[in-house]
């Protein structure tokens, strides 16, 4: 962590997988991991999509200190740092789990994994860029996107299957995520070790620079005020947040359905199942969905892939309404009902983002799109605040039913949005 270290090169392959794997790492387990622990330990799923829904505010309030992360320091040195300071709250989490005060404490170091992850992508993606030319950049794209998913599948996947797996053979909840988050903190020591050995130091990694503080803050409100008068600003900030509406929700109650017991509405999977069906076929299905729509959006473009994109991130959320209605207990059903949904999301996704890069460009286009990212979030949040309480007024069939209404509001926006008939053939496709 030493910058006074001279210059230093490192072949690509030494870092930018373990260094993608361990930036989407902690997000999976801060959005998703800690959704299932707190079923398990027994909250409600009001409780749980409230409490989880907060954790996103560090990526909504992002663009507002990711300049500072460009004069203080090194991006090097935040990336090794934030990687000691999640290992740190990882291994915290895991002590106060056993402790009659778990959920305030849990919720505190989770906040603190969520603000030192939020960070850790502002420095691992400005590294990324400083470390390698034009060309290395678009030769690993696909790969730092490709370890970004396994990281995904891991925590999501095999994670919760480990976690289900000592809940079986030890018959003690609370223990049982104790080691599974303390072999996560190990991981991440690991990583902080090897990362501050491996990661090189680009000459253009100078960290501090002649510009202050003030004026990087200055600089931020001239960009700020310049998104805000943007031409369709308004229907822009409309689609951010609309767009994801039924999913936001959708995806705080996913697993908690397949976890219920089958008497409250549920499907009665256990927790190995769980990880398997969701963290393992569902983010799969998810990662062809937006490699697939990738693919074609390059071809004819996002105007033309609009309509059948946002089809594809809202009708398919019936397939959650069916298992509600029918309550199968074949898990090839089951895993086929969630393949589907979770592959209509990667493919719709994919319009997402391109609107963002569309509506970004311009003179700050990183700034803007950093802007565009923190709506982003708050599309996920807010609804996500809502959706527990929802659920257990309505039940988990209503709910769905419910989740369909809301899906409405975003085919509605669809035909005012502008888009230019080129766009998307030319855009280089953004990744995590």
């Amino acid at each position: 962590m030493n910058q006074s270290k001279p210059h230093t090169t490192r072949n690509p392959w030494a870092w930018i997988p373990t260094l993608y794997f361990g930036q989407g790492m902690p997000y999976v387990v801060v959005m998703t991991v800690a959704v299932i622990m707190y079923k398990r330990f027994g909250l409600s799923n009001t409780d749980i999509a409230l409490y989880t829904s907060w954790l996103y505010l560090p990526w909504v309030i992002k663009p507002f200190w990711s300049p500072f992360v460009d004069i203080l320091k090194t991006k090097r040195w935040w990336i090794v740092t934030m990687q000691l300071i999640i290992g740190a709250g990882l291994a915290a989490v895991a002590f106060t789990l056993p402790t009659p005060f778990y959920l305030q404490a849990s919720l505190g170091f989770f906040w603190l994994l969520a603000f030192s992850s939020a960070t850790h992508d502002i420095a691992a993606d400005g590294f990324y860029m400083l470390a390698l030319d034009d060309s290395q950049q678009s030769f690993f794209v696909g790969i730092r996107s490709t370890f970004y998913r396994l990281a995904m599948i891991t925590g999501q996947g095999l994670l919760i299957i480990l976690a289900g797996f000592l809940e079986n053979s030890r018959g003690d909840i609370p223990s049982a995520w104790k080691t599974t988050f303390l072999g996560l903190a190990i991981l991440f020591l690991i990583l902080f070790l090897y990362h501050n050995y491996i990661l090189p130091r680009p000459l253009a990694d100078q960290g501090k620079t002649a510009r202050t503080a003030k004026d990087i803050a200055n600089e931020f409100g001239k960009t700020f005020i310049s998104f805000f008068t943007k031409k369709g600003v308004g229907l822009a900030i409309a689609f951010m947040l609309i767009y994801r509406l039924a999913e936001a929700m959708l995806v705080k109650l996913a697993s908690p359905f397949l976890l219920d017991i089958r008497e409250v509405g549920g499907l009665g999977l256990s927790t190995q199942e769980v990880g398997f069906v969701y963290g393992t076929v569902g983010i799969i299905a998810l990662s062809l969905g937006g490699i697939i729509g990738g693919v074609v959006a390059s071809q004819k473009g996002l105007k033309y892939w609009l309509w059948p994109m946002a089809l594809s991130i809202t009708l398919p959320n019936a397939a959650y309404l069916l298992l509600s209605f029918f309550q199968p207990e074949n898990l090839v059903w089951i895993n086929a009902a969630v393949a589907i949904e979770q592959f209509g999301y990667g493919f719709g996704f994919t319009a997402y983002m391109l609107f963002l890069i569309y509506f970004s460009d311009g003179e700050h286009k990183t700034a803007h799109y950093s802007i565009c990212t923190g709506f982003m979030a708050l599309g996920m949040m807010i609804p996500g605040m809502i959706s527990g309480w929802l659920q257990e007024m309505l039940g988990y069939n209503h709910f769905f039913v419910f989740i369909m209404i809301a899906t409405i509001p975003t085919l509605l926006l669809v035909p005012f949005l502008k888009i230019d008939s080129e766009f998307g053939k030319r855009a280089k496709k953004k990744t995590k």
